[in-house]
């Protein structure tokens, strides 16, 4: 009995770490992207060819088979939305302001339920989604008047599809790596190409791409799907909250790009209305299995 309870105290340890480190890799997302100096299609676009071997890598060592059916198709168009949208609007915006517009997918989650299957949110959820909602619209009032409200807008279309991508792993017919994998496929085969359109190919260019595609997708995403099988979600959550917050950190300390004033109050709102829902959830969810 006692060696269960050791051996899974060492799980979740491990799962913990396994989560942290797929958060931090997730989080060098912003600072790579600013680094190279290509198209944002095409950053995207070899990214993903290399995430797709690494992924697949994975899939083939683990046996996890493809499952191909509407429900993770659908999901693999959701991922590719999102990994195509988070590349331009990291071009056309800050990479704080990309970050913390896509972290808003849990309260698009509820949005989606709601329109499609007429789920009313809870009181929580409710009161989440006035908090983040506040939250960006100082983003967008920042943005008119420094004139990246486009990659505002195209960062919180990218959260929209997160949520997709969230809401049909969770359907009976869904499969969070299939979707991955098939999403990844799709940007890898119809973007990279793009790439022949640059003239930059230097090594410290092509081992950043390498780097984006290998470890800040493609590992980060083994580390994260292997992770939350084994730990909670209210500390799946907190743990994931250091990806919006390091990632404009990251950017600040070695490109020198900063919030503006307003998109930091902004952030601010966001990530506490996000934390509020999920750590909320989380507790209630527990209440009632206990």
């Amino acid at each position: 009995m006692s060696g269960n309870r050791q051996e899974n105290r060492i799980s979740r340890r491990t799962a913990i770490l396994e989560v942290l480190a797929a958060s931090f890799c997730f989080s060098t997302g912003g600072l790579f992207m600013k680094l190279i100096p290509w198209n944002a299609l095409a950053i995207n676009g070899v990214r993903n060819l290399i995430a797709c071997c690494v992924i697949g890598i994975y899939l083939l060592i683990t046996k996890h088979k493809v499952k191909f059916n509407l429900t993770v198709l659908i999901g693999a168009v959701s991922m590719a939305g999102v990994t195509t949208c988070y590349a331009i609007a990291n071009k056309l915006t800050t990479a704080g302001n990309t970050i913390i517009l896509q972290y808003t997918a849990p309260v698009w989650i509820m949005v989606l339920v709601y329109l499609f299957f007429g789920r009313k949110p809870n009181r929580i959820g409710v009161i989440s989604l006035l908090i983040v909602f506040a939250g960006i619209l100082c983003f967008f009032f920042e943005g008119l008047s420094t004139g990246k409200w486009l990659g505002d807008l195209i960062a919180l279309i990218s959260g929209i599809f997160y949520a997709g991508v969230f809401m049909l792993n969770s359907f009976e017919k869904g499969d969070a790596l299939s979707s991955v994998f098939l999403g990844q496929m799709l940007c890898g085969i119809f973007l990279s190409p793009l790439a022949m359109k640059e003239t930059d190919f230097s090594l410290p260019v092509l081992l950043s791409v390498f780097f984006l595609g290998a470890v800040q997708v493609g590992l980060a995403y083994i580390f994260f799907t292997s992770g939350t099988k084994y730990i909670d979600p209210l500390t799946a959550s907190i743990i994931n909250a250091l990806e919006p917050i390091l990632n404009p950190v990251l950017v600040a300390v070695f490109y020198g790009e900063r919030l503006g004033r307003l998109s930091l109050i902004g952030a601010a709102v966001v990530l506490c209305g996000i934390l509020y829902y999920n750590i909320k959830e989380a507790l209630d969810t527990r209440q009632r299995s206990s």
